[in-house]
């Protein structure tokens, strides 16, 4: 099937998170005529932009890249206040994301992030936010954990509302 509507995002952890929000919803994206493009950072959106013609284009991004994308696609832009990984962390809640770390096992690991002079006195979803973007692959793994654990109720208003938009 050709594809009518293209979503563009910064980055592999959201097009993870993405698909698999679209699965735990029963869409298949691909047979919805959907392509989740990860352009690899913010400010390749015009390059991108200039690829697609003739499809509906949707953007989602971090808060800070919000002036970027709004200026490239005008409308159709969802925004994460922060990031995707403060929008998990925020809807799921810090025991969820610890459970969820848990079971990656890599609890040891988060603690000893927290015993570090830089990290100790920040708030714990500080810490997870940096935990979960350090080491290789670490946030493209975790998108999916997360959105996993995410009761319907849970979706984060940027997520969800790009789900309903596609």
């Amino acid at each position: 099937m050709s594809k009518n509507t293209v979503v563009l995002v910064e980055g592999v952890s959201d097009e993870v998170a993405l698909r698999t929000l679209a699965a735990r919803h029963d869409r298949d994206l691909d047979a919805d005529g959907v392509a989740v493009v990860a352009i690899g950072g913010a400010h390749a959106v015009g390059h991108f932009v200039d690829r697609f013609h003739d499809v509906k284009l949707i953007g989602l991004c971090d808060a800070a890249e919000a002036p970027t994308f709004e200026r490239v696609l005008r409308s159709h832009v969802f925004v994460c206040n922060a990031d995707l990984e403060d929008e998990l962390i925020r809807a799921l809640g810090v025991r969820a994301v610890e459970s969820v770390v848990d079971a990656q096992g890599e609890l040891r690991s988060f603690r000893t992030l927290q015993k570090q002079a830089a990290w100790r006195g920040k708030s714990p979803d500080q810490q997870l936010r940096r935990f979960l973007g350090s080491g290789a692959r670490r946030k493209i793994r975790y998108a999916r954990f997360l959105v996993e654990a995410l009761e319907p109720a849970q979706v984060p208003p940027p997520l969800r509302g790009l789900l309903a938009a596609i």
